[in-house]
């Protein structure tokens, strides 16, 4: 596959709800080994841009791809399996069932489409090892036997990345994955995300309001408002300018650009 091919791109992405364009014909590619942060105020329409690049949302108006072949029409699930990976803002698990059964659904899921295992006995053990494995690199393996929802909300956010990470994607979608984790919790998986952003065959992009945040995993910063993009650019760069000051962190036009960014 030509490296010149982005890993995922979309053109002229656009929808419409009623009479309102929630994404405005956004045209962006992103390449293997980069991160890329979409930020913008509330409503800028950051996390819909996302339902239509997972297929969680038809366009009214454009196109996906991914590694050159058009996914418009295809559904998440399609999507998935074709190496689009995406954590959501609200956990998406199985609630009753164990923390090692959410992970061990996620392999399994691979397995049957990547890999022919000789026997079932095969088939169990190998996928558990699996399992386990992104249960350490998690650190939820001592949690392993907890119903998922006996988890805190910051355990269950890292199960649901191991959930991604185990089904193996190429293009991973993180949707403001420190909402609602308390600060000793957030760096495992700031860590996590760096480690993936080292693969440098990965595609990572992030949803995140943080700032301090963004700053520090970010190769390239996308700024959408009323679900256009008004700025993209490498994050220092980005971060300076007077319109994203104004719409995004709420500064005046005209203040001291050099001030420091507030997360």
């Amino acid at each position: 596959m030509a490296e010149d091919v982005p890993a995922l791109s979309t053109r002229d992405l656009t929808i419409r709800f009623g009479g309102q364009v929630a994404v405005n014909a956004v045209s962006c590619a992103f390449h293997r080994g980069t991160l890329t942060a979409i930020v913008g105020p509330n409503g800028a329409g950051k996390t819909t841009y996302f339902n239509l690049i997972s297929g969680q949302l038809r366009p009214t108006h454009g196109s996906v791809s991914l590694f050159g072949r058009d996914i418009t029409r295809l559904g998440a699930p399609h999507r998935t399996r074709l190496g689009l990976g995406r954590a959501f803002q609200l956990i998406n698990l199985y609630p009753s069932l164990t923390v090692f059964e959410n992970v061990r659904l996620a392999v399994q899921s691979v397995a049957q489409i990547r890999f022919d295992f000789l026997s079932i006995a095969a088939r169990n053990v190998a996928v558990a090892e699996q399992a386990r494995h992104w249960l350490h690199r998690v650190k939820l393996a001592p949690r392993a036997g907890l119903p998922a929802a006996a988890l805190s909300h910051g355990d269950q956010r890292k199960l649901e990345v191991a959930i991604l990470l185990a089904l193996a994607p190429q293009v991973l979608m993180f949707d403001e994955p420190t909402a609602g984790m308390s600060l000793d919790e957030i760096p495992t998986i700031l860590d996590l995300i760096e480690e993936i952003k080292a693969e440098t065959h990965k595609t990572v992009l992030l949803v995140e309001h943080r700032m301090d945040v963004v700053t520090r995993l970010a190769d390239r910063i996308v700024v959408l408002q009323d679900g256009a993009i008004i700025a993209d650019g490498a994050p220092a760069e980005v971060v300076a300018l007077p319109a994203v000051q104004q719409a995004y962190l709420g500064l005046q036009r005209g203040a001291d650009t050099r001030r420091q960014v507030s997360p």
